[in-house]
């Protein structure tokens, strides 16, 4: 027999289980409940759910062990409506549940948002007597959180006895999960020694609805932190936009020996991505390179993203080729960093790729592939696009849609069929939207749609003067006098001004310079311009500008 149990846990591939089972069978051992229990056992570690299940229907009279191993797998491997099944056959044939029964069935209910058959299981966690069992009980604090009903899942919580670490950490996970942070980190407060799985979530917590300073605050007042913590915290910094942030802590995680995970990595190449730092994302891959990190899915699509963000697309599309399994992301992301580089050509050539493959685009893929038709001013390309994305793809166009598009016309020169687009917009125009209306009227020198496009945009902001001001200035151009003086006289009795100059500024030994039209605040302000008067000066044997703009 113990021979047996020990050739089971030696298996490591689906022939290996196939061969004893035909031991069994010449051994008449295929009703041996201890044996079959371990042949279960042993599927189940290979995830050979069918293969269990075939063999669970061949025993006569199975008992309890057996019937929570079969249960127990299932639901490890996504079947719980066949684990539920299971547990109402055994039901049928009289078989006594025990508190590891009830923790499996009330996690199917949990994992299928079940509930009514979890209001069922918990009744009968009475009528059997496990109402006081710890892990029943936190099986139910999980299941009652999980279907949004913290209140009674409170109550389950007070009725245990003695709490462990788990269930702690349940109930505190449950008041995360409801955004409740207030009652989590009072509940917190109480575990008399909180585990490391407490601290990390009432961490992320706090990292869930943005709040770093408070993430923060707890991780650093951690006792012992593990890779969970550390990945939570850089998942927070990033999440909210603390890009550097995360890259320090992740170096002080590398310097505390804690090793990253596939997670952690695509967190901060990503990271990178929105810096720009591509010297600091080659270091991190050749990182990945050196600590055999498998360029999965997940990393791969990080690493796309992160070269084609920083410019690099070489680079890009070598780690874009070599990955095994592309998603939407990775395309989205060559296609993305071809548009906004500048290269239309080959965004459109990778996207008609990815039709190729069957992969279906989504919104975000449109938007690129749409920036790239902008660029390039390929206007009959963006409008197949276009069609293509409302009609094939039924992909109700959004806000950056419409903006390309919008953009794309007015640079031909096509600001009606512009306008008739923007009519046709079933929600309200954005100021974007207008504004680049009314850069293309400024472009093509179309007074009329600027008077319109004028009129809408000092609605949705009155207090603005630039769009007076642009629109006064193609009167100007246009040597209409009369329309300037009208809408001088309006925006003076509108009390509408310039809200404040243009201006810019330079770093010089660390220290910020900022300079604003006719101001002649700063200490150098005579010599400043005494130069620019010296430039000025050399500048007329070469060029002489036109001014036609009245402001």
């Amino acid at each position: 027999m113990n021979q047996f149990a020990a050739k089971f846990k030696q298996c490591s591939k689906l022939n290996d289980l196939e061969s004893l089972y035909a031991f069994m069978i010449k051994n008449n051992k295929t009703q041996d409940s201890f044996l079959v229990n371990q042949f279960i056992c042993a599927c189940s570690s290979l995830r050979c759910t069918e293969l269990a299940a075939a063999i669970f229907h061949e025993l006569k009279d199975p008992n309890i062990y057996i019937y929570n191993a079969i249960i127990g797998s299932l639901l490890r491997f996504s079947h719980p409506v066949k684990a539920l099944r299971m547990y109402m056959d055994m039901l049928k044939t009289e078989v006594r549940p025990t508190s590891f029964t009830f923790s499996s069935v009330t996690k199917s209910c949990t994992v299928l948002s079940d509930l009514n058959s979890g209001n069922c299981i918990h009744g009968q966690i009475w009528k059997y007597g496990f109402e006081s069992h710890l892990h029943v009980q936190t099986a139910l604090i999980d299941f009652y959180s999980n279907s949004g009903r913290i209140g009674e899942a409170r109550r389950v919580f007070d009725t245990i006895g003695e709490r462990d670490g788990f269930a702690w950490t349940t109930m505190v996970s449950s008041y995360v999960r409801a955004g409740d942070m207030s009652s989590a980190t009072k509940l917190f407060d109480e575990i008399p020694e909180p585990s490391t799985a407490s601290w990390n979530a009432i961490i992320n917590g706090f990292a869930r609805i943005g709040n770093v300073e408070s993430a923060k605050m707890f991780f650093d007042k951690m006792p012992l932190k593990d890779l969970i913590s550390w990945t939570t915290m850089i998942n927070c910094y990033s999440q909210n936009r603390c890009y550097k942030e995360a890259l320090e802590s992740f170096n002080k995680m590398k310097d505390e020996g804690i090793k990253p995970d596939e997670i952690t990595m695509s967190t901060i190449i990503s990271a990178c991505a929105h810096l720009g730092w591509l010297n600091i994302g080659k270091d991190i891959h050749i990182y990945l390179m050196h600590a055999k990190f498998d360029l999965d899915v997940y990393i791969g699509s990080a690493l796309v993203d992160m070269y084609a963000k920083c410019g690099d697309m070489e680079r890009s599309l070598v780690v874009f080729y070599k990955l095994r399994e592309k998603n939407l992301f990775c395309w989205n992301s060559v296609i993305e960093g071809f548009a906004a580089h500048g290269h239309a050509k080959e965004a459109l050539a990778m996207f008609h790729m990815m039709m190729k493959e069957k992969l279906k685009p989504n919104g975000v893929t449109f938007i690129s592939v749409l920036s790239a038709c902008n660029h390039a001013g390929l206007v009959e390309d963006g409008r197949s696009i276009f069609t293509r994305m409302t009609r094939e793809f039924s992909i109700v166009p959004e806000m950056k849609h419409y903006g390309c598009m919008v953009d794309l016309l007015c640079k031909a020169g096509l600001l009606e069929e512009a306008l008739e687009l923007v009519g046709s917009m079933r929600t309200e125009p954005s100021l974007v939207i207008w504004g680049s209306l009314l850069t293309g009227c400024k472009l093509h020198k179309n007074l009329e749609i600027a008077q319109l496009v004028v009129d809408k945009l000092t609605v949705l902001e009155p207090n603005n003067s630039g769009y007076r001001n642009l629109l006064l200035n193609m009167y100007a151009e246009a040597n209409q006098w009369g329309e300037v003086a009208k809408i001088r006289a309006n925006m003076k009795n509108l009390g509408v001004e310039k809200q404040c100059p243009g201006s810019s500024w330079i770093e010089l030994d660390k220290k910020i310079f900022q300079f604003a039209a006719s101001e002649d605040c700063l200490p150098a302000s005579k010599e400043i311009y005494w130069l620019l008067d010296v430039l000025a000066a050399q500048l007329k044997f070469t060029y002489t500008p036109e001014f036609n703009l009245i402001c």
